[in-house]
């Protein structure tokens, strides 16, 4: 079983995603609708969320690099 390079699964980064569109569409909507602040919550973890895939992104990238040198 090939295991992913990153510190995500292929489900979880899928999962990922998903969560970060989902609250980075949130945050507008809810910015226009709602007078309070609460909006901020939603673009915060949009923020963690696309902190962790870029993360994910950077490990991956590296591996490949260690790989292609090994080879």
């Amino acid at each position: 079983m090939h295991r992913s390079s990153g510190i995500l699964t292929s489900r979880q980064r899928r999962l990922a995603w998903i969560g970060f569109l989902g609250t980075a569409l949130n945050a507008p909507l809810a910015a226009h609708m709602i007078d309070d602040a609460s909006w901020l919550y939603s673009a915060c973890v949009s923020a963690l969320v696309a902190t962790v895939i870029i993360i994910d992104d950077q490990t991956r990238r590296v591996a490949a690099a260690r790989r292609r040198l090994d080879e």
